[in-house]
């Protein structure tokens, strides 16, 4: 069972806030009411010791390890906590021998993992045998997607259940009760504001570990006077806060979240949500040559030949990055963003290439057609290699009667150009062009 803290014990003013102001039951926990709220089913399973092999998925600070903790408060089981970072095969199997052990003399054993997304794939298999025998009932804790990070074969024995980002409200509240708890600031006499509480919860980005550590560190800089009350200025409250720490993990899910929602909001040509959501992704730590990167595949993928200058102007913002680096780039990709948002979009280029892509993986790989192979050698124009090839610049019309996809694709129109900006011209000219080759056909040969 895990160790309780006691109200007279020393480590209520010496331990960080957040460690001695953890709940112990469901009443005092914040957060989560989708969850946890009266009469929901994970709150039942807890109250009535039921609980089953779960994995809790939230960021950082939202209470998966305060949830365990509170699990191992109400149940008559045994219970491990277990960290991934720390750990390895060999401390695995020497719980799981105990857990073993415990089943035989009827005894449950529910095991925390926090972070399993740590361990490799061999580690997690080392679970799943105690998992399927009841040896262990599983408690996982991660902040990265279960899908990603936990093998299938363990993940379909666990219930996942989804805890969110603390609301505002949500911290705003654990700091009232913080203020007013013997476990906080109850026994002290500290002046603060509810503006000041809602300045670090808003600071907090839902994060309630954050939210306190922050308290702490403004309560720890106040004003100490004569009678021994403590006052919380904004000076001091400006300093702890003047640099957001933004949740994102270049390798996880966020990572992709925040690029899929910069690309979709420059597709839909909503300028002030790509703005935001680059300046998220820099702002967090994000490569900044890795979003240009992304913005050139952009300016093809969406943009295409409907505005032909959306390519060469993110190259540009490309290397004006890779010369002038963070922070003083941001503004050059910014200015790529935005034109790219405001420019018409078109997606003709990467469906043509799809189209094209599709055939070239599944159909038979035809020769290239006769007529335009290359003769450099005798035996090659021996072989016919380049007869019937028409040089376009020597017609009239700059065209040639000649087929040049294989046999089996003839009349594939793979591109297709839409009707935005610089596109409708180009459409107008594809139609001149197919105009002429129905009533100039290539010839049999040919």
């Amino acid at each position: 069972m895990l160790e309780q803290l006691s109200l007279f014990d020393n480590r209520e003013t010496t331990s960080p806030l957040a460690s001695r102001i953890r709940p112990d039951t469901l009443e005092g926990f914040v957060g989560q009411k989708h969850l946890f709220g009266r009469g929901k089913v994970l709150r039942n399973l807890i109250e009535k010791d039921q609980v089953t092999s779960m994995i809790f998925w939230g960021p950082p600070g939202v209470g998966k390890t305060t949830l365990a903790r509170i699990i191992a408060g109400k149940t008559q089981s045994s219970f491990i906590d277990f960290s991934a970072v720390t750990s390895g095969i060999k401390e695995i199997k020497t719980v799981m021998e105990q857990a073993e052990k415990n089943r035989i003399m009827g005894i449950r054993t529910i095991l925390f993992v926090d972070e399993i997304h740590r361990f490799n794939k061999a580690q997690q298999d080392a679970f799943l045998p105690y998992v399927e025998k009841g040896s262990i009932i599983l408690i996982g804790a991660t902040t990265e997607n279960p899908s990603f990070e936990i093998n299938s074969a363990l993940l379909s024995r666990c219930k996942v259940f989804v805890l969110k980002a603390l609301t505002s409200e949500d911290l705003l509240e654990l700091l009232t009760n913080v203020m007013k708890s013997p476990k906080g600031f109850g026994n002290q006499h500290v002046v603060i504001s509810e503006d000041q509480l809602s300045l670090i919860a808003n600071f907090a980005n839902g994060d309630a570990r954050t939210a306190l550590n922050t308290l702490e560190m403004v309560v720890l800089n106040g004003e100490l006077d004569r009678s021994g009350a403590i006052t919380v200025t904004d000076q001091a409250l400006e300093q702890c806060i003047n640099k957001k720490s933004l949740l994102y993990d270049k390798k996880g899910e966020e990572h992709y979240n925040l690029i899929s929602a910069l690309h979709k909001s420059m597709r839909n040509s909503d300028p002030d949500a790509a703005v935001y959501w680059l300046a998220r992704m820099l702002e967090a730590g994000e490569d900044p040559l890795y979003v240009a990167r992304r913005l050139i595949r952009f300016a093809s993928e969406d943009i295409g030949i409907a505005d032909p200058q959306a390519l060469p102007l993110v190259v540009a913002a490309y290397q004006a990055s890779h010369f002038i680096g963070m922070p003083e780039c941001t503004l050059n990709l910014t200015q790529a963003v935005v034109y790219m948002a405001m420019a018409p979009k078109s997606n003709s280029i990467y469906r043509a290439y799809e189209a094209a892509k599709e055939d070239a993986q599944n159909m038979m790989a035809e020769p290239v057609p006769l007529q335009i192979r290359n003769a450099p050698t005798g035996l090659m124009a021996e072989l016919h290699y380049g007869d019937g090839y028409v040089y376009a610049h020597d017609t009239e019309d700059k065209i040639a009667a000649m087929d040049c996809l294989p046999e089996s694709l003839k009349g594939r129109n793979y591109y297709q150009p839409g009707t935005a900006g610089a596109e409708a011209p180009v459409r107008e000219r594809l139609e001149e062009i197919k105009k002429w080759r129905r009533e100039h056909p290539a010839s049999p040969e040919h």
